[in-house]
């Protein structure tokens, strides 16, 4: 495994995580695609998580050495803490999971958030979950209307992060929003978080230049996801005459490893082998000439172009 600083921390994270979601039969993620309005309310009790496929996953994984774990709904949260304590854990790791329901457009405004005595009942539920006594990284996905709508927005968000810290109830403090690249420099310049965690590929990539080198600049951390594109790289593949979805997804982790300002970057894995085809990049984890050229093609077929184009777009402004 290779590792790389989480930002001025001191601690390493290896450069693949494990995203902590589980899938249906169709390929889409369970929770939001079953119960979208549930799914995201704090008490969610979904069937059958962290079963006998998911525990070899977390196995495989712990075997080969990574240490960064991420999850978000109260399923996969309990899920994690459950298997955690059913497998051996060979080294050290970190959890990074979020406050439920109080995020994104869940909770308008994002006013839970900054509530001090709401945020810390549920950094205390999260931790009832996963079984832990602390949770190492704590994400705060809010978005630019909390600012617009609160002055004292941040102001508010600084407090609880050093109250929690000051507890022992969290390590480290994320950041992460959908509201595009001004929020994230304003979130990243407050000063307050240790690391950003952000949507990134290689179809994306121009449109983050501002918000890595800030976060860099700051000595943060940068944690990626969606570097399949919730499965639109598999479209783009189709589309370009390549069907080997195995080699897509290996070309696509490597480019997103080979931006140096990443420090790890989230990978889904229904079953060992998926997982396991993720971590052989490690072996040759340079993008040679052969897989740039595919990188080119997939970006020339129309799905690849209206996603280059409008998620750009859409995130700069």
């Amino acid at each position: 495994m290779l590792y790389r600083p989480y930002g001025t921390s001191g601690i390493g994270l290896s450069v693949i995580g494990l995203g902590g979601h589980e899938y249906l039969p169709n390929g889409s993620s369970r929770g939001f695609n079953e119960h979208r309005g549930e799914a995201v309310k704090p008490g969610y009790v979904g069937v059958g998580y962290g079963g006998p496929q998911r525990r070899a996953v977390l196995e495989t994984v712990l075997d080969n050495g990574v240490n960064f774990f991420d999850v978000t709904i109260d399923p996969e949260t309990e899920a994690l803490g459950r298997n955690l304590r059913e497998v051996t854990i060979p080294h050290d790791i970190f959890i990074q999971t979020r406050p439920e329901g109080m995020g994104y457009g869940y909770d308008p405004g994002n006013k839970k958030m900054a509530d001090a005595k709401l945020l810390r009942e549920e950094v205390e539920r999260c931790l009832k979950l996963l079984q832990r006594d602390v949770i190492d990284i704590l994400n705060f996905p809010f978005l630019q209307s909390a600012l617009d709508e609160d002055p004292d927005y941040l102001g508010k968000i600084k407090d609880n992060v050093a109250s929690l810290k000051n507890a022992g109830l969290i390590r480290f403090a994320s950041v992460d929003n959908f509201s595009g690249e001004p929020t994230y420099l304003t979130q990243i310049e407050s000063g307050i978080f240790d690391s950003i965690s952000i949507n990134f590929n290689f179809a994306d990539a121009s449109a983050r230049t501002r918000v890595f080198s800030a976060a860099e600049a700051g000595g943060m951390g940068i944690i990626t996801r969606e570097v399949f594109q919730k499965g639109r790289l598999f479209t783009m593949g189709e589309e370009a005459g390549i069907n080997d979805r195995s080699q897509l997804a290996r070309i696509a982790l490597k480019w997103n490893l080979s931006v140096p300002q990443v420090t790890t970057a989230l990978v889904g894995a229904e079953n060992p082998d998926q997982i396991l085809n993720a971590l052989s990049i490690l072996e040759d984890p340079e993008v040679g000439n052969e897989e740039t050229a595919i990188l080119e093609g997939l970006l020339a077929t129309a799905s690849g172009a209206h996603f280059q184009k409008s998620k750009a777009k859409a995130f700069l402004e």
